[in-house]
């Protein structure tokens, strides 16, 4: 059973990752002891949580509230035919990158983070502004849903998706998205050195700003070359 909660609210959740985020998902797969059984993306074993806990979590308040929510698979078709699901996440994923009207979202989205990232110190203050940022890194190595893992589970997606959709454009692709997922991480180095006060304030935020501005533009390549590829 798939569940949203408040992963705030969730105590196996070590304390350093919590933060009040009601856009977590998570999955309950039984019972035992009167403690539910857990397995949650966070944490690299399966839990156990009692249901008080998970209850406060699945109704916690604020943005995003999860209100409960419930999912679960209703039926598995046998020997499904992946060919027109492959493709229609490409095209998708592509869409929502390139495409979707909003300067936060997307490419569009990396380069105006880019651009407030490099004022942070003159609006906020450098202890806030390496609070932020350290937020950022935070966000992508190891909770968010963005960042250098996802691009690395794409590039696996992609190297897939060639093999049963007989695509070797998707092959080539796939290398590109893996170095992009290369320069993310070169983009948390950099910003946790600035976190730690190991850099020049000024040339540390330029350079984190010129990395994210890279990032776009290899992610503006990489979306348009799985365009040409009929995607």
């Amino acid at each position: 059973m798939g569940l949203q909660a408040g992963i705030y609210w969730l105590p196996y959740i070590p304390p350093a990752l919590r933060f009040h985020f009601n856009g977590h998902n998570l999955v309950v797969y039984g019972k035992a002891d009167g403690h539910y059984l857990v397995s949650d993306p966070v944490v690299d074993r399966p839990v156990t949580c009692s249901p008080d806990d998970l209850m406060r979590a699945r109704f916690a308040e604020g943005p995003l509230a999860p209100g409960g929510k419930m999912y679960y698979p209703v039926e598995v078709p046998p020997g499904p035919d992946l060919g027109p699901a492959l493709i229609k996440a490409i095209i998708d994923t592509r869409h929502r990158m390139t495409h979707i009207p909003l300067k936060m979202f997307g490419v569009s989205g990396i380069r105006y983070l880019a651009h407030q990232i490099e004022q942070w110190p003159q609006k906020f203050g450098e202890r806030r502004a390496r609070q932020m940022l350290a937020w950022i890194i935070r966000m992508q190595e190891e909770i968010g849903t963005g960042g250098a893992g996802f691009r690395f589970m794409f590039a696996a997606f992609l190297q897939e998706a060639a093999k049963m959709l007989q695509k070797e454009a998707l092959d080539e692709i796939s290398e590109k998205v893996t170095a992009d997922g290369d320069r993310w991480r070169e983009f948390a180095l950099s910003a946790a050195r600035i976190c730690k006060r190991k850099v020049d304030p000024a040339s540390g935020y330029a350079k984190v700003r010129d990395i994210l501005m890279d990032c776009a533009a290899r992610e503006r390549d990489i979306f348009g070359s799985l365009k040409k590829a009929g995607f």
